[in-house]
């Protein structure tokens, strides 16, 4: 597969999961009911591993490795930090308070691995 279209479906899910994660968010913090449908449950699962899929994809099919590249293994590093303060957000937190808190740090972590993966630098304040 040409590395532009799995370049195209990075990106894709990416916006897809950032929303999904936004919008469970959000419904966690109103209590809201569709947050129980079970396809919310299901949906981040499936464009997570379409995500992870094509970030894999793209990194072989480039040549690129974390052990070479700083700035793939910061991200990488911050995936696994926004997975957990993810998880912190939106199932174990234990007040509202705290998820809320864990929510809002994910979504910079967020921004931070978007803005390495845009400058390749693992420190990409001081590019922009």
């Amino acid at each position: 597969m040409d590395s532009t279209l799995i370049k195209s479906i990075h990106v894709s899910s990416v916006a897809l999961s950032y929303s999904l994660f936004f919008l469970r968010g959000v419904w966690m913090l109103r209590d809201s009911p569709p947050l129980l449908q079970r396809w919310v449950s299901y949906a981040p699962h499936a464009v997570d591993s379409v995500l992870l899929a094509s970030a894999i994809t793209l990194a072989w099919q480039l040549g690129i490795s974390p052990l070479e590249a700083p700035w793939l293994a910061a991200k990488i590093l911050a995936l696994l930090l926004y997975i957990v303060i993810g998880s912190i957000a939106l199932k174990r937190g234990k007040t509202k308070n705290i998820r809320l808190a864990a929510w809002l740090s994910a979504q910079l972590v967020f921004i931070y691995i978007v803005s390495v993966a845009v400058t390749h630098d693992a420190a990409p304040w001081q590019t922009l």
